[in-house]
């Protein structure tokens, strides 16, 4: 089950008590992981849509990408299916096919992007407070085969950008961003994003949803008109521009392409998502503030934020100091809260990657991490009850899981 998705709590038939033995008490309440911010006005934007009958890629990803790019201050975005498109075209549009350098700590698409493309993910170590690449780690694995460096601005905060920004410079490396889960975080007051190409995920858990789909930025010209044409079957003119011309009907791949692009329906939700993005942003930091006062602080240690950095708090993310994590998360689930981990495992150590990159990796941070984090509900629409209700449970659990 996606874990943007709350939890079903209703019983089969097969899973009902039998008679004479008590049913299951139902939680106080229920506070799902996430539930993504959504209303009238996207669905009049997608009533417009389909009203027009331009259903797949079209004018609303035109407006959709204008405003993307220019709330990241960049010159091109390139709306597509996924966060893990944007990845895969990033590297592969650059003709990447040697060592990309990222974290371990992290889903499973960033590295899966890297195989996708024809390179090989070389794993760094993160710092220990913010969960995000560490330059220091970044320096240690280079080698003469990197190509690329992939940091992963995790759960709405933003990775060391001016450090690995300059490490990428110096050894002419490309920076793909994977900010799937930092839209609107910053590092000294310039976006994610905007540092190399940026790509950034549109799931329902995001800070900005639109069911499914992603973005690509980047200031280069020639590789966002490269990553359109890949994205659509290789042809270089997207089906809305053909419309405008005298023969529509002519078009020829210059590329062996895909089909990875965003439909204009889902695109008109992004252009109604764009501008409650601040909003949304600002009610998730107002939780997060909640949470940093109601937890405890001997149990839980809290996210950090670094000066000078926004974080947009895609994830509230707590480690768990001491304790049973599995106990714990039972507890809250127990109570209808949708705690989860993120992320256990880490990628190097899960079955693929341990048979064709080995077992040898040296990720002391990221190993503890992925052993105490846990995931607390957090969005715009919780209630300030809803989140003293998961704070008050998550106290409880840690003293008893001890």
């Amino acid at each position: 089950m996606p874990a943007s998705e709350p939890e079903n709590v209703n019983v089969s038939a097969a899973d009902k008590p039998s008679e004479g033995k008590p049913k299951p008490e139902r939680p106080e309440r229920e506070v799902p992981l996430c539930i993504p911010d959504m209303g009238d006005e996207e669905i009049a934007a997608v009533a417009e849509v389909i009203r027009s009958g331009w259903l797949a890629h079209g004018p609303k990803n035109k407006e959709f990408e204008s405003l993307f790019a220019e709330y990241h201050g960049v010159a091109h975005a390139v709306s597509l299916n996924s966060c893990a498109s944007a990845l895969f075209l990033a590297l592969h549009a650059s003709g990447i096919r040697g060592e990309v350098i990222l974290p371990s700590f992290t889903f499973v698409a960033s590295a899966n992007a890297v195989v996708a493309a024809g390179g090989t993910p070389v794993f760094a170590d993160v710092a220990p407070d913010t969960c995000n690449l560490d330059p220091e780690a970044v320096e240690a694995v280079l080698t003469e085969r990197t190509e690329a460096i992939m940091p992963v601005h995790y759960a709405g905060h933003a990775a060391q950008m001016g450090a690995l920004a300059s490490i990428a410079a110096k050894r002419k490396l490309l920076l793909v961003e994977d900010s799937a889960e930092a839209i609107g975080a910053t590092w000294n007051g310039k976006r994610t994003g905007g540092w190399g190409t940026g790509c950034f995920s549109f799931y329902p858990t995001k800070n900005l949803s639109t069911g499914e789909g992603g973005m690509l930025t980047t200031n280069d010209a020639a590789l966002a008109e490269k990553v359109r044409a890949i994205a659509g079957h290789g042809v270089a003119s997207s089906t809305w521009a053909r419309e405008k011309k005298e023969k529509p009907w002519l078009r020829a791949a210059t590329f062996a392409g895909y089909n990875f692009r965003m439909s204009n329906v889902l695109a008109a939700i992004g252009v109604v998502q764009m501008s409650k993005l601040e909003r949304m942003n600002e009610a998730r930091r107002v939780h997060a503030m909640r949470y940093n006062e109601l937890l405890d602080r001997d149990a839980f240690e809290l996210p950090a934020e670094r000066p000078g950095c926004r974080h947009v708090y895609q994830m509230y993310t707590v480690k768990l100091r001491r304790g049973d994590r599995t106990k714990l998360l039972a507890e809250l689930r127990g109570k209808g809260i949708g705690a989860s981990v993120h992320f256990d495992p880490p990628v190097h150590a899960q079955p693929y990657y341990v048979e064709h990159y080995g077992s040898a990796w040296k990720l002391p941070v990221t190993e503890r991490l992925a052993a105490s984090l846990v995931t607390l509900p957090i969005y715009p629409g919780m209630r300030q009850d809803d989140v003293e209700y998961v704070a008050k449970a998550a106290n409880a659990a840690a003293k008893s899981c001890v």
